[in-house]
């Protein structure tokens, strides 16, 4: 079987991050959340991803070189400045998928724990064109929406309704299992939305159906989501070995530090802490509910609870970084600068003075 995955582009939310990294390459637990993709494509017998991609996220992906386990790889490119929507690459993918048997898409985007054997099996009983893997949230308005009936057919396909008019808490969990028919639903080298134009037109005539599951699923758009999926697959860790720690150095568990990490004497690391390649962590600092990516250096005294920090960061001695705090790759905070709570740092700058008030722009 084969995989499109919607590799999309910059993660809008967590933009301040960085310029250039695309979602699809944050890490979780040290770990791109395309490998994780990787791993479970393997893992249910899919012998071939087929990215669709532009140019940008292209070279980045091949950057990170990702162990493949012997998935194959190709790509499918977007027309450079002319994005297809969500629709329109699968359609541009057609030659690469072919019209022979189901296939398999994905969101680029979601951490999603699904089975996909299960969800392929489903599909072939109910001889639909398109089965869309659904889940249940509190707050449906932000999603797609699937109305369900018994037999499993989608009756109705509402993409981010109002909170007072969503038909379900069943939203498009953005996994899908399509039959080659879908590519005559989308129109050659157009941009095409597949959950305004597709799905609701298959709605419509009976052929969309739901895969309902209850297993982990994120999307990780939003850095509090971001922060959400680190810290639930840290707690899976609770039980194992912690980490070895330097002489006056404490570990909370749950932690994830990555190779490289140095942590100097009478700090505290975790709970709930990511440390990525290469952090260097000074002596007497407190990390907790929190995400460093790698290679940044954290100095004597420094605080930080609850906060994203991308790579090649500095920060100062007894700097201290408040909950909610986003601070973009290359970011550099001098000593004894207090950033109050949600403030964002765009990438590259340098921060000498405290800054103790929560604005919506990017310092």
């Amino acid at each position: 079987m084969k995989a499109l995955i919607l590799a999309g582009g910059l993660a809008t939310r967590l933009r301040p991050l960085s310029c250039t990294r695309p979602k699809i390459l944050f890490p979780i637990l040290n770990k791109p959340l395309l490998q994780w993709t990787f791993e479970r494509l393997v893992k249910n017998k899919i012998d071939e991803a087929i990215l669709a991609v532009n140019h940008q996220t292209e070279v980045a992906i091949k950057q990170h070189r990702i162990p493949r386990n012997g998935l194959r790889i190709r790509y499918s490119r977007d027309p450079f400045r002319r994005p297809l929507g969500s629709g329109g690459p699968i359609r541009k993918a057609e030659r690469l998928l072919g019209r022979d048997s189901p296939f398999l898409a994905l969101n680029g985007d979601i951490f999603a724990d699904v089975d996909y054997l299960e969800l392929s099996k489903r599909h072939g009983e109910e001889k639909a064109v398109a089965t869309i893997t659904l889940t249940r949230v509190e707050d449906p308005s932000r999603y797609g929406v699937a109305e369900l009936a018994e037999d499993n057919h989608i009756t109705r396909f509402v993409e981010k309704p109002l909170k007072k008019e969503t038909p379900s808490n069943l939203i498009n969990a953005g996994v899908y299992m399509l039959s080659p028919e879908i590519l005559d639903y989308i129109p050659e080298g157009k941009t095409v939305s597949i959950e305004h134009e597709v799905f609701t037109r298959l709605a419509k005539e009976g052929k969309l159906y739901g895969y309902v599951f209850d297993g982990l699923w994120v999307d990780i758009g939003k850095p509090e989501d971001y922060l959400q999926i680190n810290k639930t697959l840290l707690d899976s860790l609770k039980h194992q070995r912690e980490p070895k720690a330097g002489k006056g150095v404490e570990i909370k568990s749950p932690v994830a530090i990555d190779k490289g990490v140095s942590i100097g004497r009478d700090s505290i690391v975790g709970p709930n802490a990511v440390l990525g390649r290469n952090v260097a962590v000074g002596c007497n600092v407190r990390i907790r509910d929190s995400i460093i990516l790698p290679e940044t250096v954290i100095s004597d005294s420094s605080s930080i609870n609850g906060a994203i920090i991308g790579e090649n960061v500095t920060i100062g001695k007894k700097a201290k970084i408040s909950r909610g705090c986003i601070l973009g790759d290359y970011v550099k905070i001098k000593d004894n600068v207090t950033l109050a709570e949600r403030i964002k740092v765009c990438p590259a700058k340098e921060i000498s003075r405290s800054v103790l008030t929560h604005t919506s722009e990017c310092q």
